[in-house]
């Protein structure tokens, strides 16, 4: 069961520092270029004995106009011939990449991520997934999940019906805020109806889910402009939100370096903006999964959190938690077996490495016992708001309390502030940790010592 939200701004303002978002452990940084594609071939082959389903995640990078809050790894580009030839490209990557794949592993979820992915035709589109079904085994099953990212602004519901077609039941669409003036400020016009007009088509033709994306702490932003927003929206029903707080890191995304940062909401009124989002998505019946997401109770991310399905890696919170990971593009990351393995992230390199034929492998992560051990701890935190010591202890052969023992000062000054209860066998997030969590998971994660828990600021987001 979700258990409630206590929400407690002071709390939230005193714990409010950069932290990982947990996306991976280890995380991104610490990836080394002495991991290359000789690695990841071992590693696939490692994992080919393994039962272990597959999800695809593809990179479409191209997006016709910048958003100045956006930290994606994006190209600006109107040249719709770039989506050809990168198409081309990705498609000489999956003839790289399949004949390493042992062809009995069922693929359960391909999702396209951007950029912009319908910036590409859905022929183009459709093209992408002729490729991946002749050279892997796409599930059939009901609960598969091919997800797609689509801009409102820039897809029709010819397109949309097209996608359906091709076989996509989920999609997700960026708004962020209805609220004209942060929409000029973010250099993003989006209209109420064109966004509604998608989430219609999306239901009129198959799509089983739709997610929604906000953001908070966004210029110029307001409590009564942001109500309006999670009004409008919670009137279209989707399926999922997700709700992220802004991170303002200009010193990694140029883009925002375009943002007036005396529009920025102060501390407490960022904090606001959130628990405006918590108190009316809940009233509304959604289930808060955990940091930023919520779900209708019957959508399937709310089931598999309650069945323990529930993973959390590069797409955020997702389904199918037993899955190996296989990126393909320009600075995809795969996970695979013991090892995370992450694409170039320039264009001319990914580009580059495709033309000589070889896998476009810049940097990953082959991870040691340890890195395992605290990577289950973690995910724990971050999907079940939960450590099962016992468990722990049993698949690892440690005793807990002593292998953590550097965790142990940490972990009682979060219980002193009624942020976690722990127990003999289970340490748990309570209702007012509930959005802590990566305080919780940052006890756990050795990269960040010695500073005492306190990572570079322009590496990290804020928690809150």
């Amino acid at each position: 069961m979700t258990r409630p939200l206590d929400f407690d701004p002071a709390l939230l303002r005193r714990y409010d520092r950069p932290g990982p978002r947990y996306t991976s452990y280890p995380t991104a940084p610490q990836f080394t270029p002495q991991f290359g594609a000789a690695e990841l071939h071992q590693q696939l082959r490692a994992s080919n004995a393994s039962a272990h389903a597959l999800s695809i995640y593809a990179h479409m990078p191209f997006c016709a106009s910048p958003c100045f809050y956006c930290g994606c790894n994006r190209v600006i580009t109107r040249d719709t011939a770039r989506a050809a030839r990168y198409l081309e490209r990705l498609l000489a990557e999956v003839a790289l990449i399949a004949p390493l794949v042992a062809r009995h592993r069922e693929v359960l979820q391909v999702h396209l991520g951007g950029g912009t992915p319908n910036f590409f035709r859905p022929e183009q589109i459709g093209r992408f997934l002729e490729a991946l079904a002749w050279e892997f085994q796409l599930s059939a099953r009901p609960e598969r999940d091919f997800s797609i990212e689509l801009d409102p602004r820039t897809v029709s519901p010819a397109d949309i019906a097209a996608l359906g077609a091709l076989g996509f039941n989920r999609a997700s669409l960026g708004v962020q805020d209805f609220d004209p003036q942060v929409q000029r400020a973010v250099n993003r016009m989006q209209s109420v109806e064109q966004t509604l007009a998608v989430i219609d088509a999306c239901r009129a033709h198959g799509f089983r889910s739709v997610n929604v994306d906000l953001i908070y702490g966004l210029p110029l932003q307001t409590i009564e402009g942001f109500a309006r927003t999670l009004d409008t929206v919670i009137g279209a029903r989707p399926d999922r939100l997700a709700v992220y707080g802004y991170a303002h890191l200009p010193e990694l995304f140029k883009p925002q370096r375009q943002l007036d940062t005396t529009f920025l909401p102060h501390p407490p009124t960022r904090i606001a903006l959130l628990h405006l989002a918590i108190e009316q998505l809940t009233a509304a019946g959604y289930q808060y999964i955990g940091m930023d997401h919520f779900a209708l109770p019957q959508d399937d991310l709310a089931t598999a959190r309650t069945a323990g399905g529930l993973q959390r890696n590069f797409m955020g919170y997702t389904t199918h938690a037993n899955c190996d990971l296989l990126g393909l593009g320009v600075s995809a990351i795969s996970h695979i077996g013991a090892s995370f393995s992450q694409n170039h992230r320039d264009l001319p390199g990914w580009e580059a490495a495709i033309d000589a034929g070889n896998l476009p492998v810049w940097r990953g992560l082959a991870l040691e016992a340890d890195d395992l051990l605290r990577a289950e701890v973690i995910q724990g935190v971050m999907c079940q708001g939960r450590i099962d010591i016992a468990a722990v202890q049993a698949r690892h052969g440690i005793e807990f309390n002593a292998y953590f023992a550097d965790a142990q000062a940490q972990l009682r000054a979060l219980e002193a502030d009624g942020l976690i209860e722990i127990g003999p066998q289970a340490i748990e997030a309570t209702e007012r940790g509930q959005l802590l969590l990566r305080l919780l998971a940052m006890c756990f994660d050795r990269y960040l010592r010695p500073a005492e828990q306190a990572p570079a600021p322009a590496r990290y987001s804020k928690v809150v």
